[in-house]
């Protein structure tokens, strides 16, 4: 399928659009774009109107990575504008970081946001979130930019593959650069200059009040080998969230939509179906 353009006061998304039905927006992580959906478009186009967007400054743009615009605040700022320029609220699926912009983008604007499906996501979170659930907060958003720092510096030293097995591999698990299909290194490899924009992210933590602005269904996904911090992500925000449901896909790690895509849409659609 050819992308199509949804054009904003000052930019274009680019991504995909199928089906009918329901509007349900796929909002990707990092180093991905609209194509980190494929194996859930088609299927959950059966029932609703998918909308997979690449988010500001990523593919099919090519960025080098000076300007601004790459930010969690400009990125839900966007899609609030897209969502209004719909003229209906959304189910959203969000991915790692961009199941945070996501989540900042349902409590800044619940009247747009039918439900929230989180998928391992990202970002930083007040350790007052953690410490209120009984849970021990993570380790300090300061200290995890290292990794990021050192990938960046990879990077820029002509060595993007090197770089992005130090990030794939500390985000999802050892290793799962080097299985990761062609297809999906590829992918990364046309988003690596959003690493320069993403180290240079620094938003607020999620707060217990931005979290009490949250009143929409909620279905919290997470892979059964996920490394930390994303359990007990997971684990907090079943806690805050009321009525939030939570699924663990069993022997997958943090890219469970790729990994056990089957039953990754049928959780999905389930929780959408009942709604």
């Amino acid at each position: 399928m050819e992308p199509v353009v949804w054009r904003l006061s000052d930019y274009e998304l680019k991504g995909l659009e199928q089906g009918s039905g329901p509007s349900l927006l796929l909002v990707h992580g990092s180093l991905c774009d609209y194509r980190f959906w494929s194996a859930q478009i088609p299927v959950l186009a059966e029932r609703y109107r998918v909308l997979a967007v690449s988010l500001r400054h990523c593919y099919p743009e090519h960025w080098n990575g000076e300007g601004k615009g790459f930010s969690t605040l400009q990125h839900v700022a966007d899609l609030v504008e897209l969502i209004e320029r719909q003229g209906e609220p959304m189910h959203v699926l969000g991915h790692s970081r961009g199941g945070n912009i996501a989540l900042r983008l349902a409590a800044q604007r619940p009247d747009l946001v039918r439900s929230l499906l989180l998928a391992d996501p990202g970002g930083d979170f007040a350790p007052e979130l953690f410490e209120a659930a009984d849970l021990l907060a993570p380790v300090a958003a300061g200290e995890r930019n290292q990794f990021r720092l050192e990938a960046l510096r990879l990077i820029r030293a002509d060595q993007p593959e090197a770089g992005l097995e130090l990030f794939v591999d500390t985000v999802s698990g050892a290793g799962i650069w080097r299985r990761s299909s062609a297809r999906f290194r590829h992918m990364a490899l046309d988003n690596v200059f959003t690493l320069v924009g993403q180290v240079a992210d620094r938003p607020e933590p999620v707060t217990p009040a931005l979290l009490a602005e949250i009143r929409c269904p909620a279905l919290l996904l997470g892979g059964e080998r996920s490394p930390q911090p994303f359990p007990v992500v997971l684990q907090m925000l079943e806690r805050h969230l009321a009525g939030a449901q939570r699924a663990i896909l069993p022997g997958v790690s943090h890219g469970m939509n790729v990994q056990r895509p089957a039953l990754f849409n049928r959780l999905v659609g389930e929780f959408l179906d009942a709604l």
